[in-house]
Parts: C-alpha cells; sequence; structure tokens
C-alpha cells in the first residue's frame, strides 16, 4: 500500500494553529505518511511535526466556509486546526483518521525513521540478558540462564534466555510450562543481595476445577527456597477473582501442595477497569469550569488514585517480605504481563538503588516490562480521547510511571533522573520514531527485525547532552532501601501528565531552573572551601608557625 493513496489533499495554505499556552500560528499544513507538519514563515515560531501516531481522535466543526479540526493526542494535547474550505478540511480530517489507525506495524514511522543524530551506543545491546546474567553470578551460583525457550516455543511471551535455579533441568521447565498460564512458567525477576532472596513472576497455574496438581511447579518454586524458611505467593486478584478464574481452567496454589508458602491476596484491577478510569480522569482534569466538590468528586469517580495505591502497596509488601522477612517471593496474577509486572519492577525500584540510576532503570524497564512480555502494542493502541471502542487497550505501564514519579516526589534526592524521564516513557510507549516500545514481546520484536530495521530509544537517551538534560539535579546516590508512604494524603496527582497541557508550566520552569542555579553556584563555593582548606594546609606545612592552635 502507497501512502500516497490516503493522502487526499498533501497541503493547504492559510491554515491557522492553536496550541495550548503558545501564539496562533498561520501557516501551511502538510500531510506526509507519517506526520502532519504546519511551518510557518512567521519569525520565531516553532513549526508542529505531529506523528499519525500519536493522534487519537479527531473531530470536525464548520463555521461558515472555515472547517476547524480538533486533534486529541495520545500524549494528552489537543490541539485545533483552523482550515480555509470545507472541502479541504474533510479531505484533511478523513486522511489523516485512515494514517493515524493504520493496522500493519511494517508501515508505522521506526522503519523509516533515520537518526539525525550520531548513534554512540545500539541500545538494542545495552541490556542483554547475558549481561544481567553476569551481575547475578557475582552474587550467587544458585542460579543459571536457560535457553529452553530459545525459540519461543515453550512460552511466546518470554524472552530467549530466562534465569531459573540451577537444580532445574529445562524438561521440567518444559512440563511447569504446561502448567502455567500462556507457558509462563516461575522465573527469576530480582535477587537481594543483602540477604540472598529472590523475587520470581510467572502466569497462574491451571489448576482448574478438579485441583490438578504439578510436582515440577512444586519442584521448581521449592527449589528458591532456603532451608527451614519459608516463601510469600502474592496474587494480585481479589479471592473471588482467583476463585473465578478456577471455573475458566485457571486458579491459584493450594496450601495443601505448596506447604512452605502463604498465599496473599492483594486485588489490582484489570485492564478495561483501568482503561476507563484514565478516560474518567482525563476528562476531569481537561474540563476547566468545575467547582471545587464537582472537580474532587470526579476525581475521586475516575478511582485513578485507588489504583496507584493498590499498587504500591502490593509493591510494598513484596519488598517488605523480601528485605525485612528473609523471605522470596512469587509474584502472578492470569497472564503474568500487566499487574504481575507493576509490582516486581516497583518492588526492585524500592529495594534495589541501582533502579534509581537513569541507566538501572532502562534496564529495569528492558528487563520487566520489554522482555518479560508486557503487550505495549496491544495496550497503548489508544489513549484516553479514542472514540473507538478499547479492545486490549489499558494504561498499565503509565500506571507504572505514575507509581515511580510518587516515589520520586517522595524522595527527591534518591533518583538520578528526574520527572522528565519518566513522560519522555510516557510519550514513547504510545507514539514514537523509536522501536523500542513497537510488539507485544520479544517474539514478536524478532520477527518484525526491530534491531536491524529500526533506532532504539535508548541510543537517543544514552547520548551526553540527552543525559544532562534527564538528570536529577538533587541525585545523591543512596544506597538504602526506600520505603514510601501509601496513605492516600502522600499521593497526588501527577500534574506532570495529567495537567501538562491544561495551565502553563513557566513559573515551575523558572522556579526548576533558579533551583539548578542555585545547586551549581553551591558546588562553585563547595570548590573554592575545599581549595582554601587545601591552600591553608600546604601554609601550614610549609610555617610552623601558622598552624592554627
Amino acid at each position: 500500500m502507497e501512502f500516497a493513496e490516503l493522502i487526499k489533499t498533501p497541503r493547504v495554505d492559510g491554515v491557522v494553529l492553536h496550541r495550548p499556552f503558545m501564539p496562533t500560528v498561520e501557516g501551511t499544513l502538510c500531510l506526509t505518511g507519517h506526520h502532519l507538519i504546519l511551518s510557518s514563515r512567521q519569525d520565531n515560531t516553532e513549526e508542529l511535526w505531529l506523528l499519525h501516531s500519536n493522534i487519537d481522535s479527531i473531530e470536525k466543526r464548520f463555521v461558515g466556509s472555515v472547517g476547524s479540526i480538533i486533534v486529541k493526542c495520545k500524549d494528552l494535547r489537543v490541539i485545533q486546526l483552523d482550515i480555509p474550505g470545507m472541502e479541504e478540511c474533510l479531505n484533511i480530517s478523513s486522511s489523516v483518521e485512515a494514517l493515524s489507525t493504520l493496522d500493519s506495524v511494517s508501515l508505522m514511522y521506526p522503519f523509516f525513521y533515520r537518526p539525525m543524530f550520531e548513534v554512540i551506543e545500539d541500545g538494542w545491546n545495552s541490556f542483554l540478558p547475558e549481561d544481567a546474567f553476569k551481575d547475578l553470578e557475582s552474587m550467587t551460583d544458585e542460579w543459571r540462564l536457560s535457553e529452553v525457550n530459545k525459540d519461543f516455543s515453550v512460552c511466546p511471551s518470554y524472552p530467549p534466555l530466562v534465569a531459573v535455579p540451577k537444580d532445574v533441568d529445562d524438561d521440567t521447565l518444559r512440563k511447569v510450562a504446561t502448567f502455567r498460564h500462556s507457558g509462563r512458567f516461575p522465573v527469576l525477576s530480582y535477587y537481594h543481595k543483602k540477604n540472598g532472596m529472590v523475587m520470581m513472576r510467572a502466569g497462574q497455574p491451571l489448576t482448574g476445577t478438579n485441583g490438578r496438581r504439578c510436582k515440577e511447579d512444586e519442584k521448581l518454586i521449592n527449589a528458591t527456597l532456603r532451608p527451614g524458611k519459608r516463601g510469600y505467593i502474592i496474587d494480585t486478584r481479589s479471592i473471588n477473582v482467583a476463585q473465578q478464574a478456577k471455573a475458566r481452567g485457571g486458579g491459584f496454589e493450594s496450601e495443601a501442595n505448596y506447604p512452605q508458602w502463604r498465599r496473599i491476596h492483594k486485588a489490582i484491577e484489570r485492564a478495561n477497569v483501568l482503561q476507563e478510569s484514565l478516560i474518567k480522569l482525563v476528562e476531569a482534569c481537561s474540563d476547566q469550569s468545575h467547582s471545587m466538590d464537582r472537580w474532587l468528586s470526579k476525581l475521586e469517580a475516575s478511582s485513578w488514585q485507588a489504583h496507584v495505591k493498590e499498587i504500591l502497596t502490593t509493591a510494598c509488601l513484596a519488598a517488605q517480605c523480601i528485605d525485612r522477612e528473609g523471605a522470596s517471593v512469587l509474584i502472578h496474577g492470569t497472564e503474568g504481563t500487566d499487574s504481575t509486572l507493576q509490582v516486581t519492577s516497583l518492588a526492585q525500584i524500592i529495594l534495589d538503588p541501582a533502579c534509581r540510576t537513569i541507566r538501572g532503570f532502562q534496564g529495569l524497564v528492558e528487563r520487566e516490562w520489554l522482555q518479560a512480555g508486557h503487550p505495549f502494542q496491544q495496550r497503548c493502541a489508544q489513549s484516553a480521547y479514542s472514540n473507538s471502542k478499547p479492545r486490549q487497550e489499558a494504561p498499565v505501564f503509565l500506571l507504572f510511571l505514575d507509581c515511580v514519579w510518587q516515589i520520586l516526589r517522595q524522595f527527591p534526592c534518591s533518583f538520578e533522573f528526574s520527572e522528565s524521564f519518566l513522560v519522555l516513557l510516557f510519550e514513547h510507549a504510545y507514539a514514537s520514531q523509536f522501536g523500542t516500545f513497537l510488539g507485544n514481546s520479544a517474539a514478536e520484536r524478532a520477527k518484525l527485525s526491530l534491531p536491524e530495521k529500526t533506532v532504539s530509544l535508548w541510543s537517543w537517551v544514552n547520548r551526553p547532552q540527552e543525559l544532562e538534560r534527564l538528570t536529577n539535579p538533587l541525585y545523591e546516590a543512596n544506597s538504602l532501601v526506600i520505603w514510601p508512604s501509601v496513605a492516600p494524603q502522600s499521593l497526588l496527582l501527577w500534574e506532570g501528565v495529567f495537567l501538562r497541557w491544561n495551565r502553563s508550566s513557566k513559573c515551575l520552569d523558572e522556579a526548576y531552573e533558579e533551583m539548578v542555579h542555585i545547586i551549581e553556584y553551591n558546588k562553585e563555593l563547595q570548590n573554592k572551601v575545599n581549595s582554601l582548606r587545601r591552600q591553608l594546609a600546604q601554609l601550614e606545612t610549609e610555617d610552623p608557625l601558622l598552624q592554627t592552635p
């Protein structure tokens, strides 16, 4: 298919662009296969380059012969284009709708994008499982890297290499895979260096109504326990939902078959509920006419903050079991690709200071989301404005980023990255020129040859100038476990995402710049103090009479 077939009117002059908190711009609107572009001859005006894949919905309005298109984006931005001529307006609108809803992944922009920057480090090779395993090997010899899934036949949503207990062979893993949802047998997620406890993740066991049992599964998860130790299974479903899953062939681990494990149910909502929650939240944030009572009731009705609290509470529980109870943990929900990953990745941020660095956080997203099989293509196909009926869309990753922001806000000096990094990841998960978030699993990415045909987001992020922009100026390395408060009054609305386009950030930006200036000035003064101290010490050694009493 040629993009030209979908573009009825490639160019219109005299189009007026309205954007939040920016001056109105008049210029020429151009449509390409992947972008909606508005350029102006006016001095000092910023061009609009909008990826079609970032467009969530389009609305048309007409006043006389001038038509307006309201473009609602997946990054929650809303812009208006006033287009002279009814026919041109209708043509642009239908073209953009067609181009923004292409189903074929191989027609998406990352396959056509050519970087204008020098690729210093190929991000596709930055976070390989083999490298992560070398770090694990330096701490323990109780685990091995299995190639049982090298052709993705045992578990389609797992990567080719997974860390499993050393004493468990590949035949055992194949048997366990038949007992777990979508073949997602228990694998290592995190090793806690301080006490040797581990966190594993999996899909639900397929016990069904007959209470089916799998000795190999019991052997695998018991292999992670130290002698005389108990473990915790954290099920991210309510006990009722887990019981209902039995009728559909799923289920949970029974105490009789897993006597060394204590099961805890912590309900985290499923995909369709989360999507509805996002839509309600964005609707509440977009309406500027609310009274205080109506705003607060709409915010509460969205239940977004309640979801944040549920996820953070469960992650804190997992971290507590590992660090304070000295117990290993297995986490799963139904599939093990959504709430499970929210909990395992947040628990690591709480426990592991390395995950709070820019590079460590990239590694975490790579390990616990991309390689672990979170279906980004499905979950991020629509955002909050789409008019089409949600299928498998859900803001699972956005909720995770919101939870990270809550911890960052409570521990502003413990993270090497700033809020800007989290916002950048949100934007690129929904629409990007990079191939990192394309596909639903490692298998799909391999089939699409993404490392050969597209550029990695990490190649862009890890350039010195970009790292400087994303670095938190308050950062001071903190090797301790950090325990966030999950009290309702401690959890705030993430304004940097949900109110970004609804109010000007000018004052906040100025305050941030002033803070950076103060920090830099403080460093200069500290260096001067250190230099003067060295000079004084030098003088004292040269002239004993100058020695301080």
